[in-house]
């Protein structure tokens, strides 16, 4: 690995951390010594990096500063490809137009090599079950979970039956075929799992629902034994 990688990988790394990671985490992510590590923290800072901390009490980049023109490694760049069509192939329409101009936005900083790499990707996602129909906007629910509103549905379950359910989103799954939304449900007082398909409506309330949505989510992994790195 070269330096300027070296250095790309270790902002990438301090992006990974929210609060100030110690020079030793750093240095054992980053494979280097723990005075590399210090002399790579002074490099960057030099070239603009708001990067706060010092040894011993530990380093934080701070939000807003501009990773300098991307750089992947060929597994990286597969990963990206095959998420990006597995959204395209998964998804609804919105969610894989936006997938479509972030990828515009990485195929314009990449270099030659590896725009030529991207556009070349052997791995491919195949067909799954067709999707369900669905009578509501995804995009109403995921501005839903991003505002954490709550919803009122109207559902119907698998005989058909209709019922008015008030409920605080916190997730959207997509499964092959269905997509299915998770969220508590005050009427249960409990989640509940909404396959999209059988809501028939949806309304979103004005203000915020009494919990946080990551709140919740965490309760649900929790009861549902979801450990916190599966998506």
């Amino acid at each position: 690995m070269s330096r300027s990688q070296r250095l790309l990988f270790l902002l990438q790394v301090l992006r990974r951390h929210r609060f100030p990671v110690s020079g030793a985490t750093l240095a054992a992510e980053t494979g280097v010594s723990l005075r590399t590590l210090y002399r790579d923290i002074a490099t960057l800072q030099s070239e603009g990096a708001d990067i706060e901390g010092e040894p011993g009490i530990g380093y934080v980049l701070r939000p807003g500063y501009m990773l300098p023109p991307l750089m992947f490694t060929r597994e990286e760049i597969e990963a990206l490809m095959l998420g990006f069509r597995f959204v395209e192939k998964r998804t609804d329409e919105a969610i894989a137009a936006a997938a479509h101009n972030a990828l515009a936005k990485i195929d314009a900083v990449l270099p030659e090599d590896l725009r030529r790499d991207m556009a070349e990707v052997p791995l491919l996602v195949g067909p799954g079950a067709p999707l369900a129909n669905e009578r509501i906007d995804l995009q109403m629910l995921r501005q839903a979970l991003r505002n954490e509103r709550p919803l009122l549905l109207a559902y119907r379950d698998q005989h058909g039956k209709v019922s008015s359910r008030a409920v605080w989103p916190c997730a959207l799954t997509f499964f092959d075929g269905v997509r299915v939304l998770v969220a508590w449900c005050t009427l249960r007082e409990d989640f509940r799992h909404f396959r999209t398909d059988r809501i028939e409506s949806a309304t979103a309330g004005e203000t915020r629902y009494p919990k946080r949505r990551s709140a919740l989510l965490k309760a649900w992994r929790q009861k549902n034994s979801i450990p916190d790195n599966i998506g």
